[in-house]
């Protein structure tokens, strides 16, 4: 039987064979051409590095601050939903985390793959083409779907996803089969490294490497601005966000990734949420996450007087 994968953040439609399960990848076989029409909530299109050894977890010699009480009210309200937090403190790398599972990413792994191009670059001794820059570009900052097709044959795909992360220090990725990017599975915490990648010294990539992906997710399209930025102080959020819709169970995956300012204090954030009802729905539920997330964390940060 074959069904149809519609990945929202950027709209593209894949062609699969099987049945899709809301929870787990399914193998794809081909991509359709991309459907031009955005969304309601956020008409919101989708709105994601120099030491040799991989990073190690975030805080291994820490345990982490739980969320679960500070997100009952959120939990609450969910239904068949799944959702796993993390968060990193910057200055102390003291870490909150609710929920361990692995979820798809949606766009969400366009950071990923714009980091494992750079990385591939950075090995080359060459600086990205005209049009790498284009469809990097693209790809953050609008969330582009046949850019980040592009990319993600031009790193190899999967293994060639695999193969970064593992120098990036994650440990619970698995790049989507064949030309399905949106299906890549992945962790709150494998995020958190991820950012850390992009936002930390202590990083393969290079400074510039690191300035660059900085920028486009500091500025993408102002209707994809929600998510992890719901929590922010204001001031400059960088983020991306992701979506997808399973067509057999008709639920929504939507997750947020970033680094935002919360009190004076910054962190890099990560919520991925499935089994939503609708996009508009998960949004919602992300950005309460976010907001009660940050909320308890600094409350426990400034209990216990770290700095």
């Amino acid at each position: 039987m074959t069904s149809v994968v519609v990945l929202i953040g950027g709209f593209t439609t894949y062609a699969v064979t099987g049945s899709d399960s809301g929870e787990s990848s399914a193998p794809a076989r081909a991509k359709a051409p991309s459907p031009p029409a955005v969304s309601a909530r956020a008409k919101a299109g989708e709105a994601p590095a120099d030491s040799p050894k991989p990073l190690a977890s975030p805080t291994p010699a820490q345990k982490s601050f739980d969320l679960e009480p500070a997100l009952a009210p959120v939990t609450a309200l969910f239904g068949d939903n799944r959702m796993s937090v993390a968060m990193l403190d910057v200055n102390s790398g003291a870490m909150a985390t609710y929920g361990r599972d692995a979820f798809d990413t949606a766009s969400i792994v366009k950071v990923d793959i714009l980091a494992t191009l750079l990385l591939q670059a950075q090995d080359e001794g060459r600086k990205l083409s005209t049009e790498e820059r284009a469809q990097a570009a693209a790809m953050i900052q609008k969330s582009d779907n046949d850019s980040t097709s592009a990319l993600w044959t031009r790193i190899g795909s999967g293994p060639g996803l695999d193969a970064a992360n593992e120098r990036l220090g994650l440990s619970q990725t698995q790049g989507g089969e064949g030309t399905v990017w949106g299906i890549t599975q992945t962790t709150a915490e494998d995020q958190i490294r991820l950012l850390q990648s992009v936002f930390g010294d202590k990083s393969p990539l290079s400074e510039a490497s690191r300035a660059y992906i900085q920028d486009l997710m500091r500025h993408v399209v102002g209707s994809q601005a929600w998510g992890v930025s719901a929590a922010a102080d204001s001031g400059t959020t960088a983020l991306k966000n992701g979506w997808l819709k399973r067509t057999q169970t008709k639920k929504w995956d939507v997750n947020s990734i970033g680094r935002i300012q919360h009190e004076g204090r910054v962190y890099l954030m990560a919520v991925l949420l499935n089994g939503c009802s609708s996009q508009e729905v998960g949004i919602s539920i992300v950005e309460r996450a976010s907001r009660a997330s940050a909320t308890a964390f600094s409350r426990e940060l400034k209990g216990k007087s770290i700095t």
